[in-house]
Parts: structure tokens; sequence; C-alpha cells
């Protein structure tokens, strides 16, 4: 069992302020999210080791359970102690002396969960250190780890979100178990994002722990909009005056409001122009938002009268 030094892992001291670790947790998880590697395996692992060190060092209890043990284990195991047989003993007995001391009952078996805390998807030192490992029977430390109560399978589901419902964020009603349950979809979900729900899968079969919903997000395609990362894309008809002349356009949002941009004279068909900052929220920061690019696409005018092909002409005359 690999020991696993938390501090190292988000790159602060021992003596580190809350506000510093989390924002070296902040730092290093949009790094290694797997949103930004798709498919690295490695990066996968770091984003896993990273919210371990997170959840350990941001609760004080944790992180006080992992300062007290952490490095005796680390001893034992330099030291050429095999996984497995490091004794927990010392510390439980002190914990039970320290309840009997305070005038509480005689301890006949303390959960080592209860100790440490409830644990679950991390790694083994993890396990070790904050999950069930054992207990006391009658003032005997057993080894093995305790009855722990069988977990749900995990399920996941799809859940189709139109582009609009993607930019804004939004609410889905869905039937777990017999039960309703409201799920909040936030801005900036993409195609392939999954939303956690944990605890309501089996949450009411007595002796069974609950499972986690994952919710794998779909994006449906949208008539007006391309949407590539947070960018969005769009073609908006420009008749030939104002491309000759320049002017003002009218560009639709997914807001179903209208931006105004002003196109310089002698504008190209296929010219694109950049609007900063309208585009796509940024899934977790959505204060930030993608650009929005608009495409020009040339309209003729049609029908033409007599009088406007024959200036047509002498147009394409001049030209000439």
């Amino acid at each position: 069992m690999e020991y696993k030094d938390y501090y190292k892992i988000l790159g602060v001291p021992r003596n580190a302020t809350e506000k510093e670790i989390k924002q070296a947790y902040r730092k290093l998880a949009r790094k290694y999210h797997p949103d930004v590697n798709p498919g690295d395996r490695n990066a996968e692992e770091r984003f896993k080791e990273i919210n371990e060190a997170h959840e350990v060092l941001t609760d004080p209890e944790k992180r006080k359970k992992y300062d007290q043990f952490g490095q005796d284990w680390q001893r034992y195991q330099q030291a050429g102690g095999q996984p497995g047989g490091f004794n927990w003993g010392d510390y439980f007995s002190q914990a039970a002396r320290a309840r009997q001391s305070a005038g509480g009952p005689r301890v006949e078996y303390v959960d080592a969960e209860e100790f440490f805390g409830g644990s679950s998807g991390f790694s083994d030192f993890f396990e070790a250190l904050f999950g069930g490992m054992g207990g006391v029977r009658s003032g005997t430390w057993q080894s093995q780890r305790a009855t722990r109560p069988r977990r749900a399978q995990d399920q996941e589901q799809r859940v189709d979100v139109t582009l609009e419902e993607a930019f804004s964020g939004s609410n889905r009603i869905l039937e777990i178990d017999g039960r309703r349950l409201e799920v909040k979809i936030p801005p900036g979900v993409k195609t392939g994002s999954k939303i956690r729900v944990p605890g309501e899968i089996g949450k009411n079969i007595p002796g069974q722990q609950a499972g986690d919903l994952f919710l794998r997000v779909n994006v449906l395609p949208h008539k007006t909009f391309e949407r590539k990362d947070n960018d969005l894309y769009c073609e908006v008809p420009v008749d030939i005056y104002t491309a000759v002349t320049g002017g003002e356009i009218e560009v639709p949002t997914l807001k179903g409001t209208t931006l105004s941009l002003r196109i310089p004279p002698e504008t190209q068909g296929g010219r694109t122009f950049r609007l900063q900052g309208q585009g796509m929220p940024v899934l977790r920061n959505p204060s930030e938002r993608g650009d929005l690019y608009v495409k020009i696409r040339l309209v003729l005018p049609t029908p033409l009268t007599e009088k406007e092909k024959s200036t047509f002409k002498e147009l394409a005359a001049l030209r000439r």
C-alpha cells in the first residue's frame, strides 16, 4: 500500500492555510480535469489524487487524523513494514480510554469508520486511514476490516438538453426508484459531461449503502448555432447593399435577443467577425464565456425590377 503525501500532491507546505490549499487545488484541478485531457489515463489518475488530497486537507477532522497517523504510517513503510501489518491498536485504545475517562460507558465495540469517518472511491491508503478497518470485541483488537453495508451499484442515465438549456442551465425531473427527483443541469455542460447525483440509487433499502446516479449529457444540435468547445459559430444573411456600403446587422443570441454588429464597406461574403465573450459559459466558471463567430452570407435581392437590372449592368460595365 503506497503512502500518500497529500501536501506534496497539492504542492503546499504542511502549515498551509485552508485558503492556500483551495487555491492550489483549483489550479491543479483545472490542469488535470478529464474534460481538458480526454482519454489521458495519467491525467485522470492525477485528478483523482488531487481530489483525494483536497478531501482530506480541507476537512479539519480528517486533516488532524492524517497529520497524527500519516507520518507514523510512512515511517513504518520506510522501515520495511508489510502492507496490512501496521498496528492501529494503540490509537484506538487511546480513543477508547479517552471516552471512558470522560465518564462514558465501557466501549465494547468501536467501529473504525466512526473513528475515522466514512469513505468511498478513494485510494487504498485513504480507505486504510479513513475507512472501516476493524474494531474491538471485548477489548481484543481485530485486524480484519469491519463489516460494512453493501453499496448499491451506481447507475448512468442519458439526458438530452437543448443548446439553450446548456447555455442557461436547466432542471430535470427524474423518476428514481419510484421517487421524483429534481436535478439541476449547470450552465456550460457539453456532450459527454457527467453530472453526479450522490446517494440516490437504492437509497431506502435497509442494510445497503446508497449508490450514485450519473447523468451523461447529450447536447442536441441547433438550427442556428454550431458549438466548438465554448465558442459558438453562426451565419448571418447580409444584403449586397449593406455589404458594399457598410452598416449595422443584427446577430441572434441564445438568449433570444439580438446584438448589433457594424460591418465595414466592401465586406466580402464568407468573412467572419468575432464577438468576444458572447459564446457559451465555461462549465464550473459560468462568469467566463467563449466567443461568438459570425460568418457573413451574402444575399442577392430578388426579384429585380427592370431599372435595378439596368443599374447592375451599368455597375458591371464600370467595373470592366
